[in-house]
């Protein structure tokens, strides 16, 4: 398949689509989808209430469904001061040391620097430490471009070297272009197949809750970014290292992984000589957890991009491991899940 996914990166990475602002993003992966998926016409799609984007190709097997959150994390503004200061408050999570000097940007284009407190220590530093500067001259010039509740998000240039992708939003971006890489390369499926971009998982995995309990599928694999531990003075020990291939997970803190699922993206990477790495994540979550608790409950497990710096404004992934996840679940939907 010739999908450039740096090219394809760089257009979902430069869609506003903060966590409850996801028309950009959406409309971004709606066009990249019609550009690129063959035969299109054979899928449906839909954008629900929550705001996730769901594309169906019908089809008489099994239920499954395929989720990537498409939201990221950013700030909204809850104060500007006389002096056209912002303060601002965390959409999803954020660490105050990742957000020092960092630019980021507004819906309608207006840019800015998040700076902090002068004398504050560093290590004394929290996001009620933080302010947002504009560079406006007092309250009414910041005002006429930003509001209280207005939302932000990092505002940063990606960049390729050999085959490592840098830069905002990786999480989960990447997920979707293996969801969009992997749409074109099934050909047959003998599956009655779902496809969801899903809204605000990183404030609490809101859509993909909403997503799945509409599709109740049988089975569901969701594809996001995981840490590694292949960088120095690690706190904890974690077999998943960038460039080592996809990773199937096993556990995080929101979901015990359904067994036959995991077996059959063993089966799939074997037989395609797929190297894939097993992932157990000690903090955290993806929308694999609220999936797997839906209805009367779906086999659930997940697909991982190995990432370093997850959640700053420049995070770091293999180029090849997002083609050989987008691969694997290719594989995985066409041969099916059951032994």
């Amino acid at each position: 398949m010739n999908f450039d996914f740096y090219k394809a990166f760089r257009t979902l990475s430069a869609a506003f689509g903060p966590s409850g602002r996801e028309h950009d993003i959406a409309q971004a992966i709606t066009e990249m989808i019609a550009d690129t998926v063959p035969h299109i016409g054979d899928w449906a799609h839909h954008t629900d209430a929550m705001h996730n984007l769901i594309y169906h190709r019908p089809g008489s097997g099994k239920k499954v469904l395929l989720a990537a959150h498409m939201d990221s994390i950013g700030v909204v503004v809850t104060h500007i001061d006389d002096n056209g200061f912002a303060r601002f408050a965390p959409v999803g999570g954020l660490m105050p040391g990742d957000l020092i000097d960092c630019r980021v940007r507004f819906a309608n284009g207006t840019r800015g620097v998040i700076s902090f407190e002068e004398k504050t220590a560093y290590k004394d530093l929290g996001l009620d430490n933080l302010f947002l500067d504009i560079g406006a001259n007092g309250r009414a010039q910041a005002e006429a471009s930003v509001q209280v509740g207005d939302f932000a998000v990092f505002d940063g240039e990606p960049f390729a070297q050999g085959d490592i992708l840098c830069g905002p939003y990786l999480d989960n971006r990447i997920g979707c272009l293996t969801l969009i890489a992997a749409m074109a390369q099934l050909e047959d499926v003998p599956c009655d197949l779902y496809v969801a971009f899903t809204a605000q998982e990183e404030v609490g995995l809101r859509g993909a809750q909403t997503a799945a309990f509409a599709i109740q599928p049988d089975y569901a694999i969701a594809v996001d970014v995981t840490d590694t531990g292949d960088l120095p003075e690690r706190k904890y020990p974690m077999a998943v290292r960038l460039g080592a291939g996809p990773a199937v997970k096993v556990m995080d803190r929101s979901v015990i992984c359904d067994g036959d699922v995991k077996q059959a993206l063993y089966r799939a990477a074997a037989r395609a000589d797929i190297p894939v790495q097993r992932e157990i994540m000690e903090f955290g979550g993806t929308d694999t957890g609220v999936i797997q608790r839906t209805a009367g409950g779906v086999k659930a497990g997940a697909v991982s991009i190995p990432t370093r710096y997850v959640h700053s404004p420049n995070e770091m992934a293999s180029l090849s491991d997002v083609a050989r996840a987008a691969a694997l679940l290719a594989r995985a939907v066409s041969e099916g899940f059951e032994a």
